[in-house]
């Protein structure tokens, strides 16, 4: 078990679960659109649910990976690919861009906050802590998309994606820094990833491209 003193393993765990458990159903869902087969879909929702913090543990230096610490992910995120491909099957589960993005917002604004938790329990500075997040939360998702053979949404949407996790990282370190209870820099800083990036894609909020001439 990794030391997130400064949540408590309860908040550590529900944040890391809810995080994997939305990548996981975006990629998921990424699958069924792109008319992938049972293995490919199930593959696609591994590689969003642990691609960004597995990277993360990586780049710590962190063994066992999370997903080996604590195996009841594994377990959760086979039962949501399970019950996914069922409701598919059914119809009773809608497949659409809006739904794919609801899910990866909401898995890269709680996988910045846990990426940037770990690295300030690491002793790291504030701005590789906020690097880490943005690792953590995006890397799954493109993962995702390059298996699906598209360019990276966090590369090419142009409506801020990346940007939001450097926002959210950011917000976690001055909650922190202002001595907040952790679960308030928690939900400080998911809000702040989360909520930014729904806005963006509301408002439709975009980034300069780069023109030639």
């Amino acid at each position: 078990m990794y030391d997130f003193s400064t949540w408590g393993p309860t908040l550590r765990y529900v944040v890391e679960v809810i995080g994997t458990l939305a990548f996981a159903l975006s990629g998921i869902l990424a699958g069924a659109r792109n008319h992938m087969d049972i293995f490919g879909i199930s593959v696609l929702g591994f590689l969003a649910a642990f691609g960004g913090g597995t990277l993360r543990d990586v780049l710590l230096d962190r063994r066992p990976f999370f997903w080996v610490a604590e195996v009841e992910m594994l377990w959760l995120v086979i039962g949501l690919c399970v019950l996914a491909l069922v409701l598919l099957r059914l119809g009773r589960l809608h497949v659409g861009d809006k739904a794919i993005q609801w899910a990866d917002a909401l898995g890269l604004g709680l996988f910045v906050a846990s990426g940037v938790q770990a690295a300030l329990v690491a002793q790291l500075p504030v701005v590789v802590a906020v690097m880490m997040g943005v690792v953590t939360g995006v890397f799954g998702g493109v993962m995702r998309d390059i298996a699906c053979n598209e360019m990276p949404t966090a590369f090419a949407d142009h409506r801020p994606y990346a940007v939001c996790g450097i926002l959210g990282g950011w917000a976690y370190i001055l909650g922190d820094w202002l001595g907040w209870a952790g679960w308030l820099v928690a939900l400080f800083s998911i809000a702040s990833t989360t909520g930014s990036r729904l806005l963006a894609l509301k408002f439709d909020w975009r980034l300069p491209d780069w023109r030639n001439g």
